[in-house]
């Protein structure tokens, strides 16, 4: 038997694919050899993948460059026997770990998700006989009955099909169900337009067929999803990238400085005890014991506010990514598009008619050059509509929570709508136009036919059609006009008409009707062959989600480009592309790629063109990776939505995948990293806007934080250089860092957004955690509290305060240096004056406490016999109050000049 993978059986004709399978069209294999087969190929099933063990997985939380570091701060704590700080300090870790656990656990679930959805049944001729049986102990070979409900159960390679009409949006997504065929196909015919094969997930919506499975389980089409979800790359974001490098380079700087500390004190006569614990105090100090815990949160409250503007995030580093986002690769149908069919324009008695409105929604108008019309003016018009209610199968209804619902064909669909939109109702045409008889639609025939009564006329009888512009035109003689006279038929310009609404990317059927005397209640195409009355033409299409256009233009405002990667031909894909305004930079841009164009193009070849194209149709699974990856080779951060099985692979390889909470297939949502819960295209701008205000605050905490670190570490070299006492003790350095970091620090959590930060473009991917500006920044500062705390801690030796006082004004510079300096930090570039006061009212209450807490420090004797600090006189507190005002003063004064330009 000829293998399954590899060979191109939408190529070979039917005969010769049954020959290479050893098959049987009417006998189907026999029970033996489909047993024999199946212990050959195995089960119809996906396997699933082995992953990580969860013990290994939160090991892997452990290894990470600032971890490290703050694993050593636990060391060092342990070493000088100071048991709360050293726990303090490890529940960190331990809070950090635990979070990063459970949101790596939830978050590659995508296969698993698959294989529930291949657990289906199948028809099957075994033996001769006609068998019900699981999908999962098909074989190769095997026959397979298809009918109108069933999922398909394996690729299939049809063999006889009657009217087979196949809903593969989920897998290539087209939005309209795929007319099949059996005739052989060019071997290079992607597999959205491989109109001989039925593939495994999709659903049969119309007519039966019969087909032979050529693959199975991980061969079929969403097996091979499945194998490029397991192949894709789990991306580190770029915030985790940036804190890596950060923490690389700082765990570097500390082990040296540690040592140079060391080294130098000991150089200088100094004992190894005490040069030893100065070192210590030196990394204790230069290590950022808050930042992780300030990362987390800070991430963890943009998870929240998202949530209210209807993103869910599944992975808490998405929050930041998606603030990075420089490309966003949107599929079309059911994301940009609402995956509800639409009739946008009429052409009814020589007359072209608008029609608004979108989706399922009953509710719009009609209009002709721009003024409103009410259908009832046109009596064309109104048969044009009816012929497309009646002459359907569709049904429209209201959901249990008030939604509007189509069962049934989505062009039949469209048609309904627009019938209810010119007050139209099956329930009264019921009685007026009972329907007596129907002609199927055939595919050799092209239209549908019914036949109804009619209530004022019980003698007369009236057919209406619909169907193909060319099947339905060969056969009317006479056409209906606006008045309801009947007039001569003009079959060149309705063709004329035809195609420049499908150059549009509007699908268009024509429809007619034949009224005759009181016949029986059959109907058959001899009655429809000839002399039919034209009514007109509706022109449909999957239109944009009503936000769409908006959020396409405040994406394209703040600098990201938005690309449309759909299955969809590519004249529908470019309609919509040039509706939602991709087409803004000018028209040599929206010229679409298709998947075949595509598929020519090397690797390098497409990373060099990739940038340049908005549109690509057409595109299989493995393409839309392949562009995804082709975006990143050059440095893009790029945030790919979908909905559809075909979309996870990408999903899951993007910077950050965005699936539809809705009408998501449940692969996609398990592959993402955000849902949206409204499935709305504008939700994604709304989280683009948090993501860059968390990623905003994040970089304010660094920019606040580190100046402490500096100091702090500046303050024990100059000691160690200078020969003298050390200014600070390692656990009142611990005492600042984690006090600070929690009721100061962690406040620019709660930082409202900046105005304008939708205005600017995404930063550069390849820019560092910290600019230029505010690494200045951050020396001067840290500068500025080396001055004052060593400064203070002399003169009060100077003026004859013992250690432990001049000590504890030290750690009151820091404090308070570091309070004053959280203002600046509120606006990195503005006055905080100019964003409100009382605007972050959290910051407002951890300072509150911060004040409070640092005066227990400094009076209570508990604390006093804790941290070795001792009570200050109001010189001293004029002093560090004066000395965090400067600070403050400085800072303000380089932005004024930043904004200025003279900096």
């Amino acid at each position: 038997m000829q293998p399954m993978t590899e060979t191109p059986w939408h190529h070979l004709p039917a005969d010769e694919v049954v020959q290479r399978l050893d098959a049987s069209p009417e006998y189907g294999l026999d029970p033996a050899e489909a047993e024999r087969r199946a212990q050959q190929y195995g089960p119809n099933a996906l396997v699933a993948h082995k992953g990580t063990s969860p013990l290994l997985l939160f090991a892997q939380q452990f290894h990470q460059p600032l971890i490290y570091i703050l694993l050593a701060a636990t060391l060092v704590t342990l070493f000088l026997n100071e048991w709360v700080d050293a726990g303090v300090i490890f529940g960190v870790v331990l809070v950090n770990a635990i979070i990063g656990f459970v949101q790596e656990s939830k978050a590659i679930k995508a296969i698993e998700s698959l294989s529930r959805s291949m657990t289906t049944s199948a028809v099957v001729m075994r033996g001769g006989v006609r068998r019900q049986i699981p999908a999962a102990q098909l074989a190769p070979g095997d026959i397979v009955l298809l009918q109108s409900g069933d999922k398909v159960p394996a690729d299939l390679r049809l063999l006889t099909i009657k009217e087979l009409q196949v809903d593969e949006s989920a897998l290539t997504g087209e939005s309209a169900p795929v007319q099949k065929g059996r005739a052989s196909l060019p071997e290079d015919t992607v597999l959205a337009d491989r109109r001989n094969m039925a593939y495994s997930s999709a659903l049969v919506t119309y007519g039966i067929g019969r087909g032979v499975v050529v693959a199975i389980g991980k061969d079929t089409e969403i097996g091979r999803i499945n194998e490029m979800i397991a192949a894709a790359d789990i991306l580190a974001t770029p915030l985790t990238r940036k804190i890596a490098g950060f923490s690389h380079l700082l765990l570097y700087v500390i082990l040296g400085l540690a040592a140079l500390t060391f080294l130098v004190g000991v150089g200088r006569g100094g004992s190894w005890d005490e040069m030893f614990m100065a070192a210590v105090a030196l990394a204790v100090g230069a290590i950022p014991e808050g930042l992780p815990a300030a990362v987390t949160i800070t991430l963890a409250l943009g998870v929240s506010i998202m949530a209210k503007r209807n993103a869910i995030i599944r992975k808490l580093p998405a929050v930041e990514t998606l603030g990075s986002t420089t490309v966003i690769c949107s599929d079309k149908t059911g994301t940009l598009t609402q995956n509800q069919m639409t009739v946008q324009e009429i052409l009814a008695g020589g007359e072209l008619f608008a029609v608004s409105g979108g989706g399922y929604e009953p509710e719009g108008e009609f209009s002709r050059d721009g003024r409103r019309i009410e259908a009832a003016d046109s009596l064309a018009l109104q048969e044009c509509v009816l012929a497309g209610l009646l002459c359907n199968d569709a049904v429209l209804a209201k959901g249990e929570e008030g939604e509007w619902r189509v069962e049934g064909d989505p062009t039949e669909a469209a048609l309904v709508v627009a019938a209810h939109k010119a007050g139209f109702t099956r329930e009264t045409l019921a009685v007026e136009r009972p329907r007596l008889d129907v002609v199927p639609f055939e595919s050799r025939y092209q239209y549908m036919a019914t036949l109804h009564g009619r209530a004022e006329d019980q003698e007369q009888q009236m057919v209406y059609l619909k169907g193909s512009v060319e099947s339905l035109l060969s056969r009317c003689c006479q056409t209906l006009a606006r008045d309801g006279k009947l007039e001569p038929l003009n079959s060149e310009a309705c063709h004329r008409m035809a195609e420049e609404l499908a150059v549009k990317g509007l699908r268009v059927l024509a429809f007619a009707r034949k009224e005759r005397q009181k016949n029986g209640a059959e109907l058959d195409h001899a009655d429809v062959a000839e002399g039919l009355t034209f009514l007109g033409l509706q022109a449909m299409i999957d239109p944009p989600g009503p936000e769409a256009i908006e959020s396409v233009r405040v994406c394209r405002q703040a600098g990201i480009r938005v690309k449309m990667i759909t299955g969809d031909h590519a004249v529908t894909a470019m309609a919509i592309a040039r509706q939602i305004g991709l087409d803004g930079d000018g028209e040599e841009r929206i010229a679409a790629m298709t998947g075949r164009e595509l598929a020519e193009l090397s690797d390098e070849a497409l990373i060099a063109t990739v940038e340049q194209t908005m549109v690509f149709a057409r595109v299989a699974p493995e393409q839309k990776l392949r562009l995804v990856r082709a975006l990143q080779a050059r440095d893009q951060i790029v945030a790919m939505t979908g909905d559809g099985v075909n979309d996870a692979p990408a999903l899951r390889q993007a910077d950050i995948g965005v699936a539809m909470g809705i009408t998501g297939a449940e692969v996609a949502k398990e592959a993402s990293d955000m849902l949206l819960t409204d499935d709305n295209f504008a939700s994604i701008t709304a989280a683009v806007e948090e993501g860059r205000g968390v990623y905003d605050n994040l970089v304010k905490f660094i920019t606040w934080t580190l100046p402490t670190n500096l100091g702090e570490g500046l303050v024990i070299l100059a000691a160690v250089f200078a020969g003298r006492q050390l200014p600070i003790l390692p656990v009142q350095i611990l005492w600042i860092n984690m006090t600070t970091a929690v009721l100061l620090g962690l406040m620019l959590a709660f930082e409202p957004k900046e105005p304008g930060i939708m205005d600017r473009p995404p930063r550069d991917p390849r820019q560092s955690l910290l600019t230029r500006e505010l690494i200045g920044r951050i020396l001067v500062v840290g500068l500025l509290l080396l001055a004052g705390a060593f400064g203070l801690f002399e003169l009060g030796l100077w003026r004859g305060r013992s250690i432990e006082a001049a000590r504890t004004c030290a750690v009151n510079v820091f404090v308070f240096g570091e309070l004053f300096y959280l203002f600046n930090c509120r606006s990195l570039r503005h006055s905080p004056f100019s964003l409100g006061f009382f605007s972050n009212r959290p910051l407002l209450l951890g300072v509150g406490l911060m004040i409070v807490l640092q005066l227990l420090f400094t009076y209570l004797p508990v604390m006093q016999a804790a941290f070795g600090s001792q009570g200050l006189d109001a010189v001293e507190w004029l002093l560090i109050v004066g000395g965090a005002s400067v600070t403050y003063a400085v800072i303000e004064l380089e932005k004024w000049l930043r904004r200025r330009g003279r900096v």
